[in-house]
């Protein structure tokens, strides 16, 4: 092509840039070698073919895509199911955690208790003891 073919103009000027339209005038050699509309002797054969190409691929790709949901489906379910077992784990924990307390302070408490018991087993004993001592000084004053 020669230089007489093409037109520029200056779209914008900018600090960025600049911008240019580049106009290309036709001529005779410039015929595009191929024809713009496509071919229209396609036989009734070649457009089947090409229609059944068209629904395998669709097939295809839905069934990819089946796949991909189903899989995905799948990863939820197992998620959800590890979520279930951690949260029955942590359950069964804190219960065996909380009977185990529950258990030492029963024992603290009947501990307690029994310490308690004995105690006042012993001052009764004690008074039973002084009551004697007293009643015996108290007959031999009397003799």
């Amino acid at each position: 092509m020669a230089c007489a073919d093409i037109k520029v103009n200056e779209l914008d000027k900018r600090s960025s840039g600049q911008a240019f339209e580049i106009i290309l005038s036709p001529t005779a050699e410039a015929i595009p070698e191929f024809p713009l509309s496509p071919k229209k002797d396609r036989s009734l054969e070649d457009i089947q073919k090409k229609l059944e190409a068209a629904e395998n691929r669709r097939k295809s790709h839905e069934a990819e895509v089946l796949k991909q949901l189903a899989e995905k489906r799948e990863h939820v379910k197992e998620v959800l199911q590890k979520a279930i077992e951690e949260n029955n784990k942590f359950s069964k924990m804190a219960e065996e955690k909380l009977t185990s307390k529950m258990e030492v302070i029963k024992e603290n408490r009947d501990a307690y208790l029994a310490a308690k018991l004995e105690r006042l087993r012993e001052k009764e004993k004690h008074l039973e003891e002084v009551r004697k001592n007293k009643e015996s000084k108290e007959a031999e004053e009397l003799v």
